[in-house]
């Protein structure tokens, strides 16, 4: 690893740093996609998820009189963490200092630490993602040998007329979601994202656990946009929205969205799009947003533009090979 540069000092996060490093986000958020991103409570709950800890996971930067100049997290909480996740900003006021290089070998350094507790056969790759607009962020993996990957794309939908009325396929059944279903919408949840790109299976308790979590802790928490079809006794899609995007307070969210394989190409994924859209117009949101991938497997992309959506922003994801082997997530059906 290189040395941190000059004028700089580094240290492991604790929960005590969680205002601080909220106040770094937004600040980095809005200098580099005109958004105010995560707040202090997310944060919090992101970092007491299941198996992450602040104090061997995270890495904070400060100057010699204790501004926050850059942070580092890695996510290597898996129970299979072949591609772990690395997010990592720097501050305006700090950035072209070498600090983005810094944080960025701290976080690949962290990822190499998860290779004597993998299969010794399974490929080791980190992803990160960057904000398309962030030129500087994607010439510093370019440098580093990161190779990119794909984009993920913030869908938005502008409404300024009531939606229209979804039209409920045959047999269909839209039920209000109680906490007793929650295992049961997980179970539909793992069958619909094994079509997903960059999906690992887990053990299912691990994955629920995770699931629970962060759903659960979520700020913007509330059942009521939970919305379930079900066939009989079987779940055949879901629609699990929070009441507002992290990037624009006054817009819905879609955090989730799945049909299962036997209930595809029935218009269900359209029709519980429809139903939320009509719910968050109801409750006076006009706009509502959803991330998906660029080159979803499953088509999702056209989805969202057929029920009016259009693309909003743009993140590209990266990935560096740390150790070659068999690929043991879903790149393609």
């Amino acid at each position: 690893m290189n040395t941190l540069p000059e004028g700089f000092k580094s240290r492991s996060a604790t929960l005590d740093d969680v205002e601080i490093v909220a106040d770094l986000f937004k600040i980095n958020a809005l200098a580099t996609a005109g958004v105010e991103d995560i707040n202090a409570e997310e944060t919090r709950n992101a970092w007491q998820s299941p198996r992450f800890n602040p104090a061997t996971d995270i890495q904070l930067v400060f100057t010699f009189d204790g501004k926050l100049a850059a942070y580092v997290e890695v996510w290597v909480n898996s129970n299979l963490p072949v591609h772990p996740f690395i997010w990592a900003c720097v501050h305006p006021d700090f950035m072209g200092k070498g600090l983005g290089t810094y944080i960025t070998e701290w976080g690949e350094e962290r990822c190499r630490q998860v290779i004597d507790i993998l299969p010794a056969d399974l490929r080791l790759a980190p992803h990160v993602v960057s904000v398309s607009t962030n030129q500087a962020a994607q010439q510093l993996f370019k440098e580093r040998n990161w190779s990119y990957v794909r984009s993920y794309y913030t869908m938005r939908i502008d409404m300024d007329s009531i939606p229209p009325m979804p039209t409920w396929p045959k047999r269909i059944e839209l039920r209000q979601y109680t906490s007793e279903n929650l295992r049961a919408v997980y179970s539909a949840h793992r069958e619909t994202f094994r079509d997903h790109f960059g999906y690992v299976e887990v053990p299912f308790e691990n994955g629920f656990e995770q699931f629970k979590h962060g759903l659960e802790n979520d700020t913007q928490y509330d059942p009521s946009l939970w919305f379930i079809a079900w066939d009989g006794n079987e779940i055949a899609g879901y629609c699990l929205c929070r009441s507002e995007s992290m990037s624009d307070h006054q817009a819905g969210y879609v955090n989730i969205l799945g049909v299962r394989r036997a209930w595809r190409k029935h218009g269900l994924g359209l029709t519980l799009l429809q139903h939320a859209f009509g719910e968050f117009h109801r409750r006076s949101q006009m706009h509502v947003e959803l991330g998906v991938d660029a080159n979803s497997l499953t088509g999702a992309l056209r989805l969202y533009e057929k029920a009016g959506m259009h693309i909003h922003n743009q993140n590209n994801m990266f990935e560096k090979e740390l150790r070659p082997g068999r690929e043991v997530a879903v790149e393609s059906l």
